[in-house]
This record gives C-alpha cells, sequence and structure tokens, in this order.
C-alpha cells in the first residue's frame, strides 16, 4: 500500500525549508510531480516512488539519517542544554530539519564515536540492554593495570552505587605509571567507564569510544567532525540491534 504525504510536509522533511518557505517554493511553480508542474501544497505524493523534481533536478526522498560523528570535549551529547555546546550545533542546518538526536550518550570530555539519527527504533535497539551491543573505548588510567583487573572486570564489578555490571572485556594495550587499554562493555550506566575503574581504585584521565557494535569510528574524522553512514554501515548496524 502507497504511503501517500502531503508535498509541503515532504519538502520540508527533506531539509528545503520550513514549511512556510517550501509552501513558496511550491507556489512560484518550482515543483514537478512526475513531469507535471504542482502549485498546491497539499497535493499527495507516494515519495518513494513518484519522481520528485525542484528546480529542474531531481531530488529523492529519505526519512531517516544516519551520521557517525567524532565526538569532541567540551560538547555535550544532547539536543538543548541552557548553558553548554551541544553536538547538534557541530551539525549542517541541512541536517537539522531531521530532528537527529545523539543514539547514546558521551560524557562531556569523553571524546570518539557518536551516531546521531532520527530513527527511534533502531536508537532504542543499540541502547536496549537486552540487545547487548558492544560499545568499545580507548581508555588511559593512572596506574598499572594487570591481569587481576582483566579477571574482575570479567566476572562484572560493583559500582559505588552497589549496582554489578555485566561482564567487561580488558585488553591491556599498555602497562605503565598511565595504562592503555581498550574496554568493551554491553550496557550505558551513568559515567560508567569512569566508575568501574574508580571501583578498582583507579582514575581515568582519557576516555574515547571506539566503536559500537559493528560500527567503527573513521579515523580520517577529526575532531567535531562528522559524515553520514555508508548503506552496508546501517545495514550492519539493523542486523545487529
Amino acid at each position: 500500500m502507497k504511503k501517500m504525504e502531503r508535498l509541503d510536509k515532504i519538502l520540508s522533511h527533506m531539509g528545503y525549508g520550513s514549511r512556510k518557505d517550501v509552501k513558496k517554493i511550491i507556489k512560484d511553480g518550482r515543483v514537478e510531480i512526475n513531469g507535471e508542474t504542482i502549485d498546491k501544497n497539499d497535493y499527495k505524493i507516494d515519495p518513494y516512488n513518484d519522481r520528485i523534481k525542484l528546480d529542474g533536478e531531481e531530488i529523492f526522498y529519505r526519512e531517516y539519517i544516519y551520521i557517525m560523528m567524532n565526538k569532541p570535549k567540551g560538547v555535550v551529547s544532547s539536543t538543548d542544554d541552557p548553558i553548554n555546546r551541544t553536538v547538534l550545533e557541530l551539525l549542517e542546518e541541512e541536517y537539522l530539519f531531521f530532528n537527529p538526536f545523539p543514539a547514546g550518550r558521551l560524557d562531556k570530555d569523553t571524546e570518539g564515536l557518536l551516531i546521531l539519527t532520527n530513527d527511534g527504533k533502531l536508537a532504542h535497539e543499540l541502547l536496549s540492554p537486552k540487545k547487548g551491543v558492544d560499545k568499545t573505548y580507548y581508555v588511559e588510567v593512572e596506574g598499572y593495570v594487570e591481569e587481576e583487573h582483566m579477571e574482575k572486570l570479567d566476572k562484572g564489578i560493583i559500582l559505588d552505587d552497589g549496582y554489578k555490571t555485566l561482564p567487561a572485556k580488558l585488553e591491556i594495550i599498555e602497562s605503565n605509571f598511565i595504562s592503555k587499554v581498550k574496554l568493551t562493555i554491553k550496557e550505558g550506566k551513568f559515567h560508567q567507564v569512569k566508575r568501574m575503574f574508580q571501583a578498582l581504585n583507579m582514575e581515568v584521565v582519557y576516555l574515547k569510544r571506539i566503536s559500537m557494535g559493528p560500527i567503527k569510528l573513521d579515523e580520517r574524522l577529526r575532531l567535531g567532525e562528522y559524515r553520514e553512514l555508508m548503506e552496508e554501515e546501517i545495514k550492519l548496524l539493523k542486523e545487529k540491534s
């Protein structure tokens, strides 16, 4: 069954302006549907099958967007904050029309992989504890990390509020005054990685998420940069969730 939508709603959702802007575009005769100029805002179309042209150029409808960002320190993983700069402020305006939001959060002082989307179902699946989607972090901590710490984390560790974490996988890259490790967890409690190391009497000095499920941070992205996920990445993400 075809899903018919108002023309002005479709164009607005695709980022061609506010509903008011789009109504003027349509009224000015700049839009063609299947070769016919349409000047009615409430004209119903099937955005996936009808051929849409704006100013003579064909445009293609999409309902959802999926963005990979290399989040920098100093910005918060939120859609709105009265004090701090948010990750949405790093996006170009063309993406803001889709009303994206972070699928999961990173602390203000944490860097790395953040997925932004307007696909609420996918975001829910990614964050659901029942799904157990792996989240891997590169961590630098004060103190020597030893095999005993791997064993404790593998069994689950008691946090400061009495919560026992699910088993986590620790990979030691370098054990030194400042140790370098990778930690993979399946949940996302408040400040969880930091609190896990605090439970081991260690302090995290640097934290960066490097993967989430099958999606790995594109190392070509500098801090604050982003790109849309490729079709294959979206497919893998949906399969995992």
